[in-house]
């Protein structure tokens, strides 16, 4: 019986994950119980995942899910809310080319000082060792970059590391006032006197974008950009203070293959009835790529993995959250030195948060001055 892919778990960071192999083991295309109910489909082989994901007749539309799931923990269908994560075909290509100049690898790579600057700040200006960087550095880090670059008043990070804490909250409507909290800071990067990349977006996007749309798509940026960043950057630190001699560029690749930002794609839908490994998918069946699962199959052949996803889809962050990996990690080694960790390696506890939402360290003590 396999494991369920969905339940929330917390193990030592050595220990290994029970369910990767077991949905390898299971085939390309398993299917098991979703969580709100009925079934869903896990791809676990790399070739038919990069083909899954670039087939227009899987869609991320939650119009598309099945009108049994409880629409909770979903977001708004793409007629509520157009956005980059639940348009598809035309409308999200249009989208997507207001959003990807603003992050492509020149640009990003002309903010680099920047970023190693803000990442020496907030290490400095930690308090009394040791200091958890799960805490204190981990969440902040990306969300101060992310301002930054949008043009956003700094002095909102705090208001915006609650915000983004509180996305995940048990209590009623939690996701929706942070959503609402988030784009209302957001809002800041799109006064007169702001000059970041909010208000080159605003004037990128495409005709007919309100401002509340507007404000919807900075809050994708920011709690995703966060998101993103936010777990790699503890199993990154955690393998660098080990003893980890590899480059910067190979730390933060073995880190995001070992460990990607989510380890499954957001929901897709099927907008048909299809054959897919052999399987008949009907209409509106749920379908979640195993991104953990293919980058760490120890029969996996070299190349690019899908940290990011692969397709349309891609994500558009992918250069920031990478450079971000490696300022942290240089600034560790050059400014740091005698930084290592304040408790055995084999001591730190990850904590899957279940769902299809990550993986990230429980806590990382560090002394970061030895």
């Amino acid at each position: 019986m396999l494991p369920d892919p969905f339940a929330a778990t917390t193990r030592g960071i050595t220990e290994p994950d029970p369910v990767r192999p077991a949905l390898r083991a299971a085939g390309p295309l398993v299917e098991v119980a979703a969580p709100a109910g009925g079934s869903a489909w896990i791809v676990t082989d790399e070739e038919l995942a990069r083909e899954v994901l670039a087939d227009p007749r899987i869609a991320k539309d939650p119009a598309l899910a099945p009108e049994s799931w409880d629409r909770a923990g979903l977001e708004q269908t793409a007629a509520e809310q157009p956005s980059l994560t639940t348009l598809d075909g035309p409308d999200h290509a249009n989208l997507r080319r207001a959003h990807a100049p603003l992050l492509s690898a020149k640009r990003i790579q002309a903010q680099s000082g920047r970023i190693h600057e803000i990442a020496r700040e907030l290490l400095m200006d930690l308090g009394e060792e040791p200091v958890d960087l799960m805490d204190g550095f981990s969440t902040r880090f990306p969300l101060m970059v992310l301002l930054d670059l949008l043009g956003i008043p700094l002095d909102l990070v705090d208001a915006a590391a609650d915000a983004c804490r509180r996305m995940s909250g048990p209590e009623p409507d939690a996701q929706g006032k942070a959503i609402a909290a988030i784009a209302g800071l957001a809002a800041a990067g799109l006064t007169p006197d702001r000059h970041g990349l909010a208000a080159e977006l605003r004037d990128r996007v495409p005709p007919g974008t309100t401002e509340d749309d507007l404000r919807y798509h900075l809050f994708g940026l920011i709690f995703a950009g966060q998101l993103t960043t936010d777990a790699s950057i503890g199993f990154l630190v955690a393998r660098l203070l080990n003893g980890d001699k590899a480059s910067e560029d190979d730390l933060v690749r073995e880190t995001l293959r070992d460990h990607p930002p989510a380890p499954f794609t957001l929901w897709r839908f099927t907008t048909e009835e299809l054959d897919l490994a052999g399987a008949r998918l009907p209409a509106r069946a749920p379908v979640l790529v195993d991104i953990q699962g293919i980058n760490t199959d120890p029969g996996r052949r070299p190349g690019p993995d899908l940290a990011f996803g692969a397709g349309p889809h891609f994500c558009v962050g992918a250069q920031l959250a990478q450079l971000e990996l490696r300022a942290a990690a240089t600034i560790l080694r050059t400014d740091f030195p005698k930084a290592r960790l304040a408790v055995p390696y084999a001591g730190l506890r990850q904590t899957f948060l279940g769902g299809i939402r990550g993986t990230r360290l429980t806590s990382l003590p560090v002394l970061l001055h030895g």
